[in-house]
């Protein structure tokens, strides 16, 4: 117990900049309780004292703010920052390595006992401040769940959901700079609130994309027009037409 614990702490000192000590982090942070007094109740819970497993997840809850099943499986080194409002359900299984912040809801959308009704989280996943994870299929190996993000389908291994509903985004195979940011974030062992900088919304860009493609065709058909009139074909009713596409009215709506 006491070496997960030690292993708890050197992780929040690794990847939270504002811890200070090892002191500090054991006595200040609801994240380290929460998940010291899920390993009590889940201990009870296995040996099938459940009304004792359900006191000291209550018991966490009222002093750290965190709600975790006592029937709820953690791994190591799980990063709890912040916490407060975080709720885990009773079959959600959280991997090693991984990082929850606020507000944070592993909930399940089925009524029936007995089945797997909340999420499992693979390793080094990362979910952003009030992100909802609803179900019980899996958030793959090293994905990213943006803040606010409503999730209720399963995430591939290295993809980010953003969005309501979220959507998935893949990994870009082409650039490579972004690729090195990623890179870079993981050495340094950080990755605030499941976001990176330059992350969009996969439906904005295919909107942007098809707002590009309107764009060349229009300057197709004008230059077609041109060429009608220099060759002295009357195209005059097209160039009557006062129902011109706006490119930039519809990019404000998308933006």
């Amino acid at each position: 117990m006491f070496s997960r614990l030690r292993e708890d702490v050197a992780n929040v000192l690794a990847h939270d900049p504002a811890a200070r000590s090892r002191w500090e982090v054991l006595t200040c942070y609801p994240g380290i309780h929460a998940v010291c007094l899920h390993r009590l109740a889940h201990a009870a819970w296995r040996r099938r004292l459940f009304w004792l497993g359900r006191f000291i997840s209550h018991v966490g809850r009222v002093t750290t703010g965190i709600e975790i099943h006592p029937g709820a499986t953690i791994g190591r080194r799980v990063f709890i920052d912040h916490g407060m409002g975080v709720v885990i359900g009773e079959t959600a299984v959280v991997g090693d390595d991984c990082t929850i912040y606020q507000g944070v809801t592993l909930g399940g959308t089925s009524l029936y006992r007995g089945t797997k009704r909340h999420p499992t989280l693979g390793k080094g996943v990362v979910i952003g401040a009030g992100a909802k994870v609803l179900g019980g299929f899996e958030v793959g190996d090293g994905a990213k769940v943006g803040s606010n993000a409503v999730v209720v389908k399963p995430v591939p291994a290295g993809a980010t959901a953003v969005g309501n509903p979220a959507r998935n985004i893949e990994p870009g195979k082409d650039d490579d700079g972004a690729r090195a940011r990623e890179a870079k974030a993981e050495q340094m062992g950080f990755s605030a609130y499941g976001v990176t900088r330059d992350m969009a919304d996969p439906m904005a860009k295919a909107l942007h994309a098809l707002l590009d493609h309107a764009v060349e065709t229009d300057r197709r058909i004008e230059a077609l027009l041109c060429r009608l009139a220099e060759a002295g074909i009357s195209a005059e009713d097209a160039a009557r037409c006062n129902d011109r596409f706006d490119p930039q009215k519809l990019g404000r709506m998308v933006d």
